[in-house]
């Protein structure tokens, strides 16, 4: 099993309250204990502590670290990535690309590491000069969902790092295991660090009672967190409460326009993946597509088989395209929502659960198109499931204004080959959202762009471009070489 491959002890995971089923099957995989809040508290202690010396280890050093790590992670990617699989239900696929994502963000960090830069900025008094500089930042909480089980956490932890913090990570209690796995992996190569400090990465498992306790912490410096839109109102109010730092990756309803223009072979594939991929579990997945009025039959037709021939079954077979979904839970919102578009009069292709041979306990589904002549209310909610709401349009004006309709800003997409139409969404008066695209799906960002979104998707921004700046402290410097004491603004304070 991949936990053995990277060295962990299977014994300890016979035990524990939390216990981890495989979306596959049903089947248990393995359990783990929740962390009382007194081992909490010890290992915030023993985060501070690290802090405290992992921030005078210069920022290269620290970058070294990060470089061994993924090239343990590059080792061990095909036994990760399966076991991504098995407890989260990713296709084979997709789980070696979220490997992939671990491997490239510690690339990004490990260059970012001697790129810290700060300002030198011009003083209005002679001989003096200003510095604006980065410093760590202290002890950093990282609480991921199950869709990505691993690459959220390596968007936050490496950074984290390389910038000189301490990481606490509360993983979904859907997937534990994957966590165990990852964080074995880093721990082992702390341990051969000479300048990692005891208690540098910790982890902590259990439901949202440990996971309050550790937003509510004084000691957690900046606190990330990914999942739904409800938990990152609580998590924002609570942090702020105490006037800590929040970053906060959340819900998306992300939409594609189809323009008339637009390549249809590109826009059919586009649109069935960013749909189908994740089993349409990633925050980023197509929800909502526009298509002009002289593409639609075409569209929806090509649409209609493209969904009816989605290979749908064992994420462990090479040739699947769609794994099942999480639970039961998850199976059970997804048709609901339907239910209500049907109410609405929605005209619903597919969307029905799918048996598989020998694996009665998953919950497979095949993806639903679901045509609507206007928006209703279940639109405006993100299902985390397969399916996509479809509307025609006239106007490029009227689908930008549908696409920003909702209070979710994640990712958006236009499909064109007209430069003015890819001017206008990507412009001011374009889409709203933290991502936009053209010519590709909203989904399937790579890590050297800041990856967020606006309104309620939270408005933190991981793991490319500035991002490393959420997880350090601004200092403006003055220094004064000269014999004098020049008042800034002409100010006069002379004591004889």
């Amino acid at each position: 099993m991949s936990l053995v491959t990277v060295g962990f002890d299977l014994a300890s995971l016979t035990t524990g309250d939390i216990a981890s089923y495989s979306p596959i099957d049903g089947r248990l995989l393995g359990r783990v204990a929740s962390t009382t809040t007194s081992e909490l508290n010890d290992a915030l202690s023993q985060s501070v502590s690290a802090f405290h010396q992992w921030r005078t280890v210069p920022a290269p050093r620290r970058g070294e670290l990060v470089r061994l790590f993924g090239a343990v992670v590059r080792k061990h990617k095909a036994e990760l990535a399966q076991l991504i699989t098995l407890e989260a239900g990713k296709v084979s696929s997709e789980a070696a690309g979220e490997v992939q994502e671990i491997i490239d963000i510690c690339d990004f960090a490990v260059g970012l590491s001697r790129q810290l830069y700060g300002l030198t900025i011009t003083s209005e008094r002679r001989e003096h000069h200003l510095l604006e500089r980065w410093h760590p930042l202290g002890p950093v909480g990282v609480i991921t969902a199950f869709n990505f089980p691993m690459a959220v956490w390596a968007w936050n932890a490496s950074l984290a790092l390389v910038c000189g913090n301490s990481i606490v990570w509360k993983p979904s209690e859907k997937t534990p295991l994957t966590a165990c796995a990852l964080f074995h992996v880093l721990n082992a190569v702390c341990a051969s660090f000479s300048d990692a400090p005891q208690g540098l990465s910790k982890l902590i498992q259990g439901d949202r009672t440990i996971g309050e306790h550790l937003v509510k912490d004084r000691r957690v410096t900046l606190l990330s967190a990914t999942g739904s839109t409800r938990m990152g109102r609580e998590v924002a109010a609570q942090v702020a409460r105490r006037f800590g730092r929040s970053l906060l990756e959340l819900g998306g309803n992300n939409a594609m326009i189809v323009s008339p223009s637009a390549r249809e072979d590109l826009a059919v594939r586009a649109i069935t993946f960013s749909v189908a991929a994740t089993t349409g579990q990633r925050c980023t997945t197509l929800r909502r597509l526009y298509i002009h009025e002289s593409k639609y039959d075409v569209i929806i037709s090509r649409l209609k088989k493209a969904f009816g021939s989605l290979h749908i079954g064992n994420p462990l077979s090479d040739d699947v395209l769609v794994g099942p979904l999480i639970d039961e839970t998850a199976f059970n919102t997804m048709q609901q929502s339907l239910a209500a578009a049907r109410v609405a009069g929605a005209r619903i292709t597919y969307g029905e659960r799918v048996t598989m041979a020998g694996l009665s306990n998953g919950y497979y589904v095949r993806p639903a198109l679901v045509e609507l002549d206007s928006m209703i209310d279940v639109c405006k909610e993100e299902t985390f499931a397969p399916i996509l709401y479809v509307f025609r349009y006239r106007h490029l004006e009227q689908a930008i204004a549908q696409n920003n309709e909702v209070a979710q800003g994640l990712s958006s997409s236009l499909m064109t080959q007209d430069l003015s139409e890819s001017e206008r969404f990507l412009s001011a008066e374009g889409s709203d959202c933290g991502i936009a695209n053209i010519n590709i799906g909203p989904s399937g960002a790579e890590i050297g762009g800041a990856f967020g979104g606006e309104k309620e998707t939270g408005g933190g921004r991981e793991a490319g471009s500035d991002s490393w700046k959420a997880y350090m402290r601004r200092q403006t410097q003055t220094i004064n070489y000269s014999s004098e004491l020049p008042l800034a603004q002409g100010v006069k304070f002379d004591i004889g």
